[in-house]
């Protein structure tokens, strides 16, 4: 297999059973336009994270890493009758992308986007007392998940999942040796995560249009 046959087969899989979405590619395509990173979630991530949303019945969910606002509208679409999103940005131009894309996607009174430094943004949440979140995605500054997942700890209750993307960062993540600063901070949440007697957790290996990567799913237990 090579990564030409991996995103043949991601096509496919999009073609099949997702169709065309031209809210999500109209947002990918102002993202692009406003110089935003090529990094959104793929679509079949998209997705997975509408449906993980529905399944746990997700009243209320926190997003860490809001780029053009792509896997927010896929969290909102998912939410229960009534739910909210918030999500954290630290870039004042990536979100005011964002907020363009819900509010095209009719999805900008369900989602809340907060710009400022992550780990600022959730203390400030603890600080609110605001009712627990039923599910937490990290996909921000890598260096920053473990300090992330520590914070989401005191967000969330018994039965909430908190969801890392980009967590084996092309096979890299086994290698204590790196010096890539980004692989490194991807191992102290996973040592972090591993050592948190309040959870149970796993990782899942991905290949397709975004490359060689994986995500962690972790479900609060105590």
């Amino acid at each position: 297999m090579t990564p030409r046959d991996f995103d043949a087969v991601d096509h496919y899989l999009e073609d099949t059973l997702l169709g065309d979405d031209p809210v999500l590619a109209a947002a990918l395509a102002a993202s692009d336009e406003a110089g935003l990173p090529a990094i959104a979630v793929s679509p079949l991530q998209g997705r997975l994270l509408e449906l993980l949303a529905r399944a746990t019945g997700a009243r209320r969910i926190l997003e860490v890493g809001t780029l053009g606002g792509y896997s927010a509208i896929c969290l909102a679409r998912g939410l229960a009758e009534g739910g909210r999103v918030v999500t954290a940005e630290l870039e004042p131009h990536h979100a005011a992308v964002a907020r363009a894309n819900l509010e095209r996607a009719g999805l900008a009174e369900r989602v809340e986007v907060r710009v400022g430094p992550a780990a600022e943004t959730l203390s400030t949440l603890a600080r609110e007392g605001a009712d627990p979140f039923d599910l937490v995605f990290i996909d921000a500054d890598k260096t920053g998940y473990a300090q992330y997942f520590e914070l989401a700890l005191d967000l969330v209750r018994v039965g909430s999942l908190i969801v890392a993307d980009n967590v084996v960062r092309d096979g890299e993540v086994a290698d204590a040796a790196s010096t890539n600063e980004a692989v490194r901070g991807v191992r102290r949440f996973l040592e972090r995560v591993a050592r948190e007697p309040r959870v149970e957790a796993t990782a899942i290996q991905t290949v397709g249009v975004k490359g060689y990567d994986g995500f962690a799913v972790v479900s609060v237990v105590a």
